[in-house]
């Protein structure tokens, strides 16, 4: 590829803004990642001991843990080594591999929440079909589509990209961006394909965002005339849609950030806005469902409980 010759790494210059407080910024980062590992993990563990908890509802939360320890894990290490660097820069390979980690855990998030809003749907508006619908074999190919579809379509935009010859090696951002990463192409003719490619990705995306709105709406129209429904939504979808709305407003003001441009902003509210995605929905999430579900939330108690006694 053209790409090898010209371009062997990249330079991430938005961290260059934070070189006074670096020290400070890598406390609170390492701390955050931590507690994003510790909640997750703690989730996860959980689930995963307690046979009780093998239900499809519990084993798409163990999922949507682990898509949260796997974007998590593209972007605070090298973070953390960058805050320590005196260079900021990434290899071209990786800086493709980090962009696909990102926004394959992204795409996966918003899969992910749309297969228990299914989930949820099934067993509040059809709880005598749930279990014939929601068998074993049919949670395994729905936890596998909401991975590995996300993967594959983030892969072939990836490899567009990897096709561009590019001009610059300067990303100002804290880590890889396919879409910056294609701005930077010496000729715009070459991006159009790159372009088309992106949108049918966004519109493949606001098309699950839709298919989540569109169960809630039934499930809380299922819900007005029935009390015992009202309980089951309140105690088991509320956290749904706390996440749900939690990744929304992180991932719009990424992509507004990054597609409309925020010039008149300062680069250290641009890196925040950037990263929101990363640091708010993996930590948020975990706590949310241990507090919220009851079975979580006595099973926790109860392994404290131990602990302490």
């Amino acid at each position: 590829m053209d790409n090898d010759s010209l371009i062997t790494f990249f330079v991430l210059s938005g961290i260059n803004e934070t070189k006074s407080q670096r020290f400070a910024i890598f406390s609170v980062t390492l701390l955050c990642y931590c507690v994003i590992l510790l909640v997750n993990i703690s989730l996860i563990v959980t689930i995963t001991l307690d046979k009780n908890l093998h239900e499809p509802m519990y084993i798409l939360l163990c999922t949507f843990c682990m898509n949260g320890l796997y974007g998590t894990t593209g972007f605070y290490p090298k973070f953390l080594w960058d805050l320590l660097s005196p260079v900021h820069v990434i290899p071209y390979a990786g800086c493709l591999v980090q962009a696909l980690v990102m926004y394959s855990f992204a795409c996966s998030d918003l899969s992910i929440l749309a297969v228990m809003a299914y989930d949820r749907y099934l067993a509040i508006c059809r709880p005598l079909q749930y279990h014939a619908i929601m068998s074993k074999q049919k949670l395994f190919h729905l936890v596998c589509f909401s991975w590995l579809t996300p993967f594959c379509i983030m892969a072939v935009n990836i490899f567009l990209t990897s096709r561009l010859q590019l001009c610059s090696s300067y990303i100002r951002r804290l880590f890889c961006v396919n879409w910056i990463i294609v701005q930077l192409a010496c000729s715009s003719a070459e991006t159009t394909i790159n372009s088309i490619i992106a949108y049918i990705t966004i519109i493949i995306y606001v098309f699950h965002g839709f298919f989540i709105i569109g169960s809630y709406m039934h499930l809380i129209k299922t819900c007005v005339h029935s009390v015992e429904n009202r309980a089951k939504f309140m105690q088991t979808c509320v956290p749904h849609l706390t996440s749900l709305i939690t990744f929304l407003v992180t991932i719009l003001f990424d992509v507004m950030n990054m597609r409309f441009g925020s010039k008149g902003l300062p680069q250290t509210l641009q890196n925040f806005l950037a990263i929101e995605f990363l640091l708010i929905p993996p930590i948020m999430n975990p706590i949310i469902y241990g507090f919220k579900l009851t079975k979580i939330r006595n099973k926790i108690r109860g392994f404290i409980y131990l602990k302490i006694k």
